[in-house]
């Protein structure tokens, strides 16, 4: 019988630790920074007309311009699958840029948001359709806003205002964003990414911590 455990044991472990190891490319790297300066959006306002930026927090940034009840599904899946999750990390929030003219159909939407978690890090910034373009255009992707000034991709910046994404993601190479219409993307490759660079602000702030003591 212990020869057969220590058989087992030989055999089982190292396919476990291989598996545990490839499940995820992205586990135990820094998620790799794509654009170093993206353009602040202090110039944006929130719905009670306070301030918002991105610096010294983490930010899922997304781009709902003209048309924030065509993107209504976006905004759920990204509730559901990243948000409610993850809020309740202190500098952790959302940013999605729109027009002023959207006020009434975001008020509507957040209180359906609601329904899922506290949208208090949902934030709503109202700016103009030029402000929107000038930020969009700072990340320097490969990608385009609509006609509406709207794109169903969303974007992860640090607490330094850098784009993370992927360098060599297994389906499309360069990732600059996220397709937040395709729920899979949202639940894994985004989920996945938003884990990692949570991850890194902690050990960071772990490490700091431990310095501060010393």
């Amino acid at each position: 019988m212990k020869k057969y455990i220590v058989l087992g044991v030989l055999f089982i472990l190292p396919i476990t630790v291989y598996l545990f190891f490839a499940s995820g490319v992205n586990h135990f790297a820094k998620l790799p920074i794509l654009t170093q300066e993206v353009t602040e959006v202090s110039s944006f306002k929130s719905l009670d007309g306070g301030e918002v930026n991105l610096q010294n927090h983490i930010t899922v940034l997304g781009f709902f311009g003209t048309s924030v009840e065509a993107k209504k599904a976006n905004a759920f899946n990204l509730a559901h699958k990243i948000y409610k999750k993850n809020y309740g990390f202190e500098d952790f929030q959302f940013i999605i840029l729109a027009t002023e003219d959207q006020r009434d159909d975001i008020q509507k939407l957040k209180e359906e948001l609601n329904q899922i978690a506290d949208p208090s890090k949902y934030i709503f910034a109202l700016g103009s359709t030029e402000a929107i373009s000038n930020v969009f255009h700072s990340l320097q992707t490969n990608g385009t806003l609509d006609s509406q000034f709207a794109t169903n991709l969303v974007y992860i910046i640090d607490k330094e205002g850098h784009l993370r994404g992927r360098t060599d993601d297994e389906d499309n190479g360069m990732m600059y964003g996220f397709d937040a219409s395709d729920y899979a993307e949202i639940n894994n490759k985004m989920g996945d990414d938003v884990k990692i660079i949570l991850a890194e602000y902690r050990l960071a702030l772990k490490k700091y911590k431990s310095n501060r003591e010393i």
